[in-house]
């Protein structure tokens, strides 16, 4: 029995891993090697571009700034869980709650009939 949960999770943990995302603007050299197709040296060149000159908008920029990522194998390193220029807007930054108030004050104030 032991010997059947030992091959199951063995079977299991490549699996496990294709379903981690791996951001390319936050990742390290480390996790980055973790998908199949990016090596030492690509990853090397990943971080050293993004820390030289900032994060990666999408696909398009950083297979324009680092050798040797084409669209090819850029699509088969997101089908493995690589997200680039996917990150979420920090907090406080974005759209906020305030002009949809101040549309529902209006919009109040015009539903009377009275402007």
């Amino acid at each position: 029995m032991l010997k059947k949960i030992v091959v199951l999770l063995a079977l299991l943990v490549p699996v496990w891993g294709a379903w981690a995302a791996v951001d390319v603007n936050t990742a390290t050299e480390a996790q980055l090697q973790d998908l199949k197709g990016i090596g030492p040296s690509t990853a090397r060149a990943i971080v050293k571009e993004r820390t030289d000159r900032g994060p990666y908008k999408d696909a398009d920029d950083l297979s324009s700034r680092v050798k040797g990522l084409g669209a090819k194998s850029l699509s088969k390193l997101e089908a493995q869980g690589l997200a680039i220029g996917e990150t979420p807007a920090p907090a406080g930054k974005g759209k906020s709650a305030a002009p949809a108030e101040s549309d529902a004050r209006s919009a109040g104030k015009n539903a009377g009939g009275k402007k």
